[in-house]
């Protein structure tokens, strides 16, 4: 099967980096066209442009924004319902019924996917939702060459948008969280370069732990929170700082703004 790629930005990029681990039968396309051809070549794929994507690939990655589906969609659609691929698109506030309306064909197989950047590394969530028309066979195979990227999850398609908005908003909020780790260090003496190795590396373990771990986060926190000791007064100027709650009104005023993106 191959497989194409409409937009190769951070996401689509991220994707295709991802999927090459399984096939290089792959074809690129991106309305910056230096940009596909750079990473095609990092890659050792092909590229071309989004008509001759359609006409070549059994499956179609749309890595574009939101704003930008009509734009892109619309004048593919002859050529699409002569190959009618199966598309997989990654765009944030767009139903797989959108899609098929933009597409031109109501019967179209669609895939919705919502990945996070982490896919980059392996690391990623990607959760996904079918429309009846996606074969047994089709799906599998994406399944496959998706795995490299991370952890697929299939779920309702509401829940793309829920659920996305920690999985795909979420990496940004940890990076701030490591940076402010780090910032703190420094004010206490420590190099800014040892300071984020540290940083990185104990996110990057409590993180694994709790994985590996079926206690509740909380448990975890007072694991290491001795009475008495220095953790717990790191923790109570976390809370008095608003922190618990500042991260639940990060995720809810992403999930609106989700919602205003089309």
């Amino acid at each position: 099967m191959r497989y194409g790629f409409i937009g190769c930005g951070n996401m689509g990029g991220a994707i295709a980096k991802a999927m090459a681990n399984s096939t290089k039968n792959i074809l690129l396309a991106d309305a910056d066209e230096k940009k596909a051809a750079n990473l095609a070549a990092e890659l050792g794929v092909a590229c071309g442009n989004n008509e001759y994507v359609i006409g070549q690939c059994e499956t179609v990655f749309l890595g574009v924004k939101p704003q930008m589906a009509e734009e892109v969609l619309k004048p593919l659609q002859a050529r699409i319902k002569k190959k009618r691929p199966t598309l997989i698109s990654m765009m944030a506030g767009v139903s797989i019924a959108r899609v098929k309306e933009l597409a031109g064909d109501d019967s179209l197989p669609v895939i919705r996917i919502l990945p996070n950047t982490p896919v980059a590394v392996g690391k990623g969530v990607i959760m996904y939702h079918t429309s009846v028309e996606v074969q047994k066979e089709v799906l599998e195979q994406v399944l496959a060459d998706l795995a490299p990227a991370g952890v697929l999850d299939e779920v309702e398609e509401k829940m793309i948008e829920t659920g996305g908005t920690l999985t795909g908003c979420g990496p940004a909020y940890m990076y701030m969280f490591i940076d402010a780790l780090a910032d703190g260090a420094v004010a206490l003496g420590v190099s800014r370069e040892k300071a984020l190795l540290y940083a990185k590396l104990t996110m990057a373990g409590a993180a694994e732990l709790a994985l590996q771990s079926d206690k509740d986060p909380e448990e975890l926190k007072q694991n290491v929170c001795s009475p008495g000791g220095t953790t717990i007064e790191g923790v109570k100027v976390l809370e008095e700082a608003g922190f618990h709650d500042a991260a639940v009104a990060a995720l809810q005023a992403a999930f609106e703004k989700s919602k205003k993106l089309i």
